[in-house]
C-alpha cells in the first residue's frame, strides 16, 4: 500500500508528539525525584535501586517489544504503550512506602522501554516514506519534552503544588494526549503487503547478522554512555576539577544540552548532505575532541580553564546529538521489519547510559575524575570506530537486489526444472 504525502505529513506529525511526550514524562518523572526522596524518606542507596529497578524494567521490555512490534505493527504497539507509559506514572506517585516503590518502579520502566522502542519504529517507517532525513528532529523534541517536564515542574512547586499531585494529574491527562498522536500514525499495511517478496530474509531489519547488530550496538552503547557521562559528570567536573562558582557550575551541563538539542533539531539536513557514514565518522570525532578539551582544560591558564571546558562539552553536544539517529535511520534503510533489530540497538545503547554513571563513580573514586573522564572520550573515538563500518554494511545491505519471486518449476536464467528434480542450492 503506497502511502500518500499527506498520511506521511499526519504520521510525522503523530511521532514528534509521541517523542514530546515521552519526553515530557521523562521530564517530569527526574523533576519530581527529589519530592519523592523526601516524602518516602529514601536516601541515596534506596533511590539508587529504585533507578536501577526502573532501567531493568526498561532494558528488559525493550528487548520483548520488538518481536511485538515486527508481529502487530509499531502503530499498534504505540497505540498501547504510549498512554501505558503514562498511566503507570501513577506507581511513583502513590507508592505509600519503598517496597511498594521498588515493584512499582519496574512498571515504570516497562512502559518507558515498550513506548522507546515502538515510537522509534515508527519514526524509521515514517523516513522511509520520506526517502530523506527527518528521524533526528524527533530526537530533539524529545529533549525539548524533558524540558517543559522539568519546567512544568519547578513551577508548580515554586506555586505551592505538590509533585505527587502534578504527577497524579500527569498520569490522568497523559495518556488521552497521546490518542490524537497515535490516530495520526502510518496506517497498518496488509497483511500479503507486509509479507511482500522484496521484503524477504535478505533484506528484512529483523533478520541481520547477528554480528551487524552487535557492531551498531556498540557505536550506541558508546555514544549513551559518553552522553550519560556529560549529563551526569559535566556539572561536577566544573565544581570538583576546575573549582568553579556552585551557581556557575551548572552551565557545564547546560550548554552540552542546549548544543545537542540545537544539532538534534537541525540534524536532518546535514545528514541528507553529508550521508551517514561521514556524518557517524565527523560525530565521533566532535565529540572525541570535545573531550579532549574537557580533560585539557585543568592544564589551561585561570581564565581560559572554564572556556577550554565549555567549548569541549559544546563539540561532544554537537557530536553526539546525531549518534542515535543516524543508526536509527540505518537500521530502517535495511529494509524489511525493524522491530527486532531496532530493540537490540536500543538495549545496547540503554546499558551503556545504565552502566556509564556507575562505572565513572567508581574510577573517580578510586582515581579521580579526570581519570574517570578518560573512558567516554576513548568511547567517542569508538562511535566513528564501529558504527562507520556498521553504517557502510548497512548501505549495502539496503543497495542490493531484492530477492526475486520466481514461478514454480523456474530456474533463474534456465529453462524451466521438470517437477521433481531437485532444486538448486542458492546463497
Amino acid at each position: 500500500m503506497n502511502k500518500t504525502p499527506l498520511e506521511a505529513k499526519r504520521a510525522r506529525v503523530g511521532v514528534f508528539g509521541f517523542f514530546f511526550l515521552a519526553g515530557f514524562v521523562m521530564g517530569l518523572w527526574a523533576a519530581g525525584l527529589p519530592s519523592l526522596n523526601d516524602r518516602l524518606e529514601l536516601g541515596p542507596a534506596r533511590l539508587g535501586s529504585v533507578l536501577l529497578l526502573i532501567s531493568g524494567g526498561a532494558l528488559v521490555s525493550m528487548l520483548a517489544a520488538g518481536p511485538l512490534v515486527d508481529r502487530w505493527s509499531s502503530r499498534r504497539v504505540c497505540w498501547f504503550a504510549g498512554p501505558f507509559s503514562g498511566v503507570v506514572l501513577l506507581g511513583p506517585a502513590l507508592a505509600p512506602s519503598y517496597w511498594w516503590l521498588a515493584v512499582l518502579a519496574v512498571l515504570f520502566g516497562i512502559g518507558l522501554g515498550v513506548t522507546e522502542v515502538a515510537m522509534n519504529a515508527h519514526s524509521v517507517e515514517v523516513e522511509r516514506v520520506y526517502a530523506r532525513p527527518i528521524i533526528s528532529a524527533f530526537h530533539g523534541v524529545w529533549s525539548l519534552g524533558g524540558a517543559a517536564g522539568g519546567g512544568l515542574t519547578s513551577l508548580a512547586l515554586q506555586g505551592g503544588v505538590d509533585a505527587q499531585w502534578l504527577l497524579i494529574v500527569a498520569a490522568v491527562v497523559v495518556p488521552f494526549l497521546y490518542l490524537p498522536a497515535a490516530y495520526l500514525l502510518l496506517p497498518v499495511p496488509p497483511a500479503h503487503e507486509s509479507a511482500s517478496p522484496s521484503e524477504g530474509s535478505a533484506r528484512d531489519g529483523s533478520s541481520l547478522r547477528w554480528g551487524l547488530i552487535a557492531l551498531l550496538g556498540l557505536a550506541a552503547f558508546a555514544g549513551h554512555l559518553s552522553e550519560g557521562a556529560a549529563i551526569d559528570w559535566a556539572a561536577l567536573h566544573a565544581r570538583w576539577v576546575l573549582e568553579t562558582d556552585p551557581a556557575m557550575a551548572p552551565l557545564a551541563y547546560t550548554i552540552f544540552s542546549v548544543a545537542m538539542t540545537t544539532i538534534r533539531l537541525l540534524g536532518d539536513p546535514i545528514r541528507g548532505r553529508l550521508g551517514s557514514v561521514r556524518t557517524i565518522q565527523l560525530a565521533g570525532v566532535f565529540a572525541t575532541l570535545g573531550y579532549a578539551l574537557v580533560l585539557a582544560s585543568p592544564f589551561a591558564g585561570e581564565p581560559l580553564r572554564v572556556v577550554c571546558a565549555w567549548t569541549g562539552w559544546a563539540l561532544a553536544g554537537v557530536g553526539l546529538a546525531t549518534v542515535v539517529p543516524v543508526l536509527f535511520s540505518a537500521v530502517g534503510a535495511a529494509g524489511g521489519r525493524v522491530g527486532r533489530a531496532l530493540a537490540m540497538v536500543t538495549a545496547f545503547g540503554y546499558s551503556g547510559l545504565l552502566l556509564g554513571p556507575a562505572v565513572l563513580g567508581f574510577v573517580a573514586e578510586h582515581a579521580s575524575l579526570p581519570v574517570a573522564l578518560i573512558i567516554p572520550a576513548v568511547m567517542a573515538a569508538l562511535v566513528t570506530l564501529t558504527g562507520s563500518p556498521a553504517i557502510r554494511s548497512l548501505l549495502r545491505l539496503s543497495a542490493a537486489p531484492a530477492p526475486v519471486a520466481l514461478p514454480s518449476g523456474t530456474r533463474s536464467g534456465d529453462e524451466p526444472v521438470p517437477d521433481g528434480e531437485p532444486q538448486p542450492a542458492r546463497d
